[in-house]
């Protein structure tokens, strides 16, 4: 097991909990309809993201020492700072060229998601 990415992606769940908690409360009043909801679905991919970075901290004690899998749950983190980051800021401050950074965070999660399967064909049973 890689404690660090277990120990990540549970902070990043409890961050996407206290978020989307803060948007469900606090900003709802204040926002359109259409902010809301890249607002949420920032929140989802945030969790989504942040419970494959736990699997990645997991699958360690099956693949150790695998660059892949390191690989995946580094690229995992940077796509939800970098996705859902930019959705929550460009929901809050309706500044729309700021979406221009989540398509960076979408191949983040593309690339983690590819080393995650390239590191399971990698693996092979002792």
């Amino acid at each position: 097991m890689n404690s660090r990415f277990v120990a990540i992606g549970a902070i990043c769940a409890f961050l996407s909990v206290a978020i989307g908690a803060f948007g469900a409360h606090a900003l709802k009043e204040s926002m359109s309809a259409e902010m809301m909801a890249i607002y949420e679905t920032g929140v989802q991919y945030h969790m989504m993201h942040s419970l494959g970075i736990i699997a990645i901290g997991l699958a360690a004690a099956f693949m150790p020492e695998n660059k892949a899998l390191v690989r995946a749950g580094w690229s995992l983190l940077i796509g939800i700072i970098l996705f859902s980051g930019s959705l929550y800021v460009l929901s809050i401050t309706e500044i729309k060229p700021l979406g221009a950074i989540t398509p960076f965070g979408g191949v983040a999660f593309l690339f983690g998601w590819f080393s995650l399967a390239q590191a399971a064909f990698k693996f092979k049973k002792q």
